[in-house]
This record gives structure tokens, sequence and C-alpha cells, in this order.
């Protein structure tokens, strides 16, 4: 149970609306008027997953930039069409407002708040008790992969997503991952953009850079050596896909994972 109610909103320097239970549901006119006169006297003002939705109903989201769940990212965008919605990112922190997507994403937005506040040193021990890494991308780039349909989960391309997962060495090509799904190459590129919101060659190196950020963050290897065991072949090339998709080079976010 919350130690103070709304009144507490007028001494707090950060506020926090962790989620909100029904996005349909009008937030109370009280909790709106307190949150804008929070806002106005300098609290930074956060709204985790579904809590955006309170944030955009007191007005405090008009002409930025923000994030929700994806699941809710379509019917946000509806219903605040005066809002940016980043539909694939971790969070958007935009200043005086951060908002961020589900759950575990939180925990990122929450991280960043730390580290703002504390340094690093802090969040990255606060992160290893939660055994989560202190940035789960860097720089600005904090996306996230296309979120696969549920009802995908059980379709014979999902099965094959596990296999090539399994085995990112391999040089996948369209033609096998089809032969394996028993499709015609038309249907399998078709299904698979449906399935993970890309290419074949986007979902393997969005894969393949997963797996080098959890080699950096957990070996000693050297870089060629990761590079070699994530399927890239080269630590020039795990350089230029790196640094192009999260903003470091694999050196500076293995020496960033293990500050402090």
């Amino acid at each position: 149970m919350p130690e103070h109610g709304l009144e507490g909103l007028k001494r707090a320097n950060t506020v926090i609306v962790p989620s909100w239970r029904d996005p349909a549901e009008q937030a109370p006119p009280a909790l709106l008027a307190a949150l804008r006169a929070a806002h106005k006297r300098g609290a930074r003002l956060v709204g985790l997953c579904l809590g955006a939705y309170v944030l955009a109903q007191a007005g405090l989201l008009t002409g930025r930039r923000a994030t929700t769940h994806w699941a809710y990212a379509q019917d946000f965008s509806a219903r605040f069409p005066d809002v940016e919605v980043a539909p694939d990112v971790l969070y958007v922190d935009d200043g005086d407002v951060l908002t961020s997507a589900g759950t575990a994403a939180g925990i990122d937005a929450c991280l960043h708040l730390l580290r703002g506040q504390c340094g690093h040193a802090v969040a990255n021990g606060v992160a290893r008790r939660l055994v989560v890494p202190p940035h789960r991308q860097g720089g600005q780039a904090q996306f996230i992969e296309q979120a696969m349909p549920a009802t995908a989960r059980g379709s014979r391309l999902a099965g094959v997503l596990d296999l090539l997962r399994a085995d990112l060495l391999h040089p996948w090509d369209v033609d096998e991952v089809a032969e394996r799904a028993v499709m015609s190459r038309r249907t399998c590129t078709r299904q698979f953009r449906q399935l993970t919101g890309g290419t074949l060659g986007e979902w393997l190196l969005r894969e393949r850079l997963a797996l080098a950020q959890r080699l950096l963050e957990s070996g000693d290897g050297g870089i060629e050596q990761v590079a070699a065991s994530a399927g890239f072949g080269s630590a020039g090339l795990l350089r230029q896909h790196f640094k192009a998709a999260f903003g470091v080079t694999p050196s500076a976010w293995r020496q960033m994972f293990r500050a402090g």
C-alpha cells in the first residue's frame, strides 16, 4: 500500500505512474490535476508501460515522442494522435518526461533513471542484483525485436526459427528455410516477414548481434573470437554492424557492462 496520497506529488522530484489497469479507463481528474501540477513545478514524470496512457490523458505527452507496450501502440496512437508514438523502443527519454514499453522495459527505464541520478556504478550494481544487463542496447538505439504474434508460436516457420537460432554460424538462405518449413520460397518469404517484421537477413543479423552482446557481457574472449562465435566471421564485420545497431563498439559495450 502506498504511504502517501496525491499530496505526496507536491514534494516529489520524480513521479512514476507504474502502469494502468485499463487503457480504456479515464484516470480520476484529481490524479491528472496532481500530475500536471507536479510537472509544472519541475518534477520529472515517468509512465511505465500502460502508465503512458495516464500521462497522455493529463496532456503531458502532447507534441512529444513517447512509447508504451507494443501490443497497445496502435490503440494509443488512435486515442492520442498528437503524441508521436515509437512502438519499437524500450523507452523514450524526453527530458522531463520518460515513458517505457512493457514490464521488462520498465526495468531498463528505471535503470536509466538511476544511472542519471546516481551514476553508472550504482546502476550497474542494481542491475547485477536484478540479474539483468545495465543497458540492453547502447546509446539511443534502445530497440527491441519485432514481437512475434502469439498465434505464430505453433506454426512450422516458428519452429524453424528456433532451429536457426540454435545454429547462427550456418549461412542460412531463404531456400533452406523454405525447405525446412515445407513451404514454397514465395510463401516462406511472405510468412517470414509477417512473423518477424523483416527479411531473413535482417532477422539473422539481429539474432547474431544479440548473441554477440551476450558473449561480450559474460565471456573473456577477444573480439575476433566473439565475432566468429556469433557468426560474423571477422571482427571488422562485427564492429561495423554493432556500431550501426547500438551506437557503440563491441569493446565499449563490454567496458560499459563491466564498469563499476
